[in-house]
């Protein structure tokens, strides 16, 4: 199976079900295998007096998390007629669901798997719940350490779940290159055996193609069909082309990375008469004189004797005449 790709609309319909089906649009038409939308009732979720992250201050303002999520909620009932405007379209649904009423709705809509998002792996009674539906999860881990992982682990497995896969992920919005780290994908795989991907907050499409190439399996980011509409995450999202651009360099890696068999390809076996070399008389040589390095060299085409014979060729007789530039036979 090829690299998963999850177009992540989350919130970026700005609380409006009709966006929300643009970005559906959008990502079918990117080539997304899913789009994932967050679920939640923002009085579930925070209390009145929680604060902004610092990228949401800078992309919202001031004001409280509560008025911000209030602003970005959509309906049950609209995530409903969403998963069926998806299955219509012919993309597959995904949402987060960030509170334990989501999740028992999230659960009737029959998703594949659950996303567990990074601030909810140190959430004891989330995890509880999502494990007790017994489907696969597939859980970030940005802001993570390993024993925090490790024990969100145990408590999805203790508790039902068979399937766990991991994602790599940085929370900042966008995340800075520099703290990418991207062999921590390694790390996660050697440490739990698991299968492990990447959910990308940086800015452009590098980093998820690069995630691509180191092995991810399942590749998240965040788009929108503006950065210039109002909201938290549209300014470290991807506009519809550039999520196509990053869906087709996903797959050209996916094909170029092969077998690993070291052998020449189908394609370039056409080229080894025109790229190498044989070994050619470097001036007249006469019937019966004796093959120097003064009187042979190499030239192209490949055509003859391989120069991986020059010294078995040296110090034999010349069989016949020889022209300058014309392969050795011996």
């Amino acid at each position: 199976m090829g690299v998963c790709i999850i177009a992540e609309a989350g919130v970026n319909h700005n609380g409006s079900y009709e966006i929300a089906c643009e970005l559906v649009d959008a990502a079918k038409n990117a080539g997304a295998d899913y789009i994932k939308f967050q679920t939640f009732k923002s009085k579930n979720l925070v209390s009145d007096t929680a604060q902004k992250a610092d990228y949401q201050k800078n992309t919202t303002g001031d004001g409280t998390q509560a008025d911000m999520l209030k602003r970005l909620e959509l309906s049950y009932d609209e995530f409903f007629l969403l998963k069926e405007y998806c299955d219509k379209v012919g993309i597959c649904f995904l949402s987060t669901p960030f509170d334990i009423d989501s999740i028992h709705f999230l659960n009737s809509l029959n998703m594949p798997f659950w996303k567990v998002p990074s601030g909810e792996v140190t959430n004891y009674p989330y995890l509880v719940e999502i494990a007790k539906t017994n489907k696969p999860v597939v859980m970030s881990t940005g802001m993570c350490n390993i024993s925090e992982i490790d024990e969100a682990i145990k408590v999805l497995e203790s508790n039902g779940v068979r399937e766990i896969r991991l994602l790599h992920c940085n929370t900042e919005y966008p995340t800075p290159y520099e703290d990418v780290n991207l062999r921590a994908m390694e790390t996660l795989r050697n440490k739990f055996g698991l299968e492990v991907g990447y959910s990308d907050h940086t800015n452009g499409i590098e980093v998820p193609v690069a995630a691509a190439a180191l092995g991810a399996s399942i590749i998240e980011k965040h788009f929108t069909l503006s950065r210039d509409m109002e909201g938290p995450d549209h300014k470290a999202s991807l506009e519809p082309h550039e999520l196509a651009e990053m869906v087709s360099c996903i797959r050209h890696i996916e094909i170029a990375m092969g077998t690993g068999e070291k052998t020449p390809s189908s394609s370039e076996k056409k080229n080894i008469t025109i790229a190498r070399k044989s070994i050619v008389a470097a001036k007249k040589i006469i019937e019966g004189e004796i093959l120097t390095e003064e009187n042979i060299t190499v030239k192209r085409p490949g055509t003859g004797i391989c120069p991986m014979r020059w010294n078995e060729v040296l110090g034999t007789k010349a069989i016949r005449d020889f022209n300058e530039d014309e392969q050795i036979e011996i």
